[in-house]
């Protein structure tokens, strides 16, 4: 059983981690402009999917194993880090266009607004670190049961989670309006590529 202390720690620690920009929330911010409020929160339910991944990685005594990077965990890698290249060109030619307010995304935006978020969070060194690396100081994993992984660790991961990509995403939403010009589009979606080019580098550059 965690105790207040760990939990706390822990809520945090996550917080923080989740709040400093990466590929996931820059990203989060690009598709939230673009998309608007609906594909935000739809692709951070693919973010929060790769963290409840990773977690469950951790607390099943799996992350001596992805340290390893065995055939299966490299293959995930370099899958993980050419999509991610992938995105980082996606964002890089995007063509600026209108903002329509109104438009309501369709079934393939969302469907890929979705997978994007879920890969991203797979390729994500920070997040790779901070599950596999950074939890493990925080919590004894030994101890963790099945049941507190169930019923305080996914819960807490996905409310925190949550709430900080709530918070990008309305902040996103509130400078739509401001985004409308062509330059500030191209700021904002090739900003995004570099970021996704980096930490697809730095997941390649691991693999070697």
């Amino acid at each position: 059983m965690l105790g207040s202390a760990q939990i706390i720690s822990y809520i945090a620690a996550l917080g923080l981690a989740a709040a400093v920009p990466g590929p996931g929330m820059t990203a989060l911010v690009a598709r939230s402009v673009s998309g608007g409020a609906v594909t935000g929160f739809i692709m951070l339910t693919g973010l929060i999917l790769g963290d409840l991944i990773y977690l469950s990685v951790a607390v099943f005594g799996l992350a001596m194993i992805a340290h390893t990077y065995t055939p299966l965990f490299a293959l995930i890698n370099w899958a993980a880090s050419l999509y991610l290249f992938w995105l980082a060109w996606q964002f890089w030619r995007y063509q600026p266009q209108e903002v329509n307010f109104d438009q309501k995304a369709t079934k393939r935006d969302l469907a890929s607004a979705w997978l994007s978020g879920l890969t991203i969070t797979l390729g994500n060194p920070k997040t790779i670190a901070f599950y596999l690396a950074i939890l493990p100081l925080m919590i004894s994993l030994d101890n963790v049961s099945l049941q507190t992984w169930g019923m305080i660790l996914v819960p807490l991961t996905m409310f925190v989670l949550l709430v900080v990509g709530a918070v990008f995403i309305l902040a996103a939403i509130k400078i739509r309006r401001f985004l409308t010009s062509a330059e500030a589009q191209r700021v904002l979606f090739r900003t995004t590529g570099i970021i996704m080019i980096l930490a697809a580098s730095g997941m390649m550059a691991k693999s070697f």
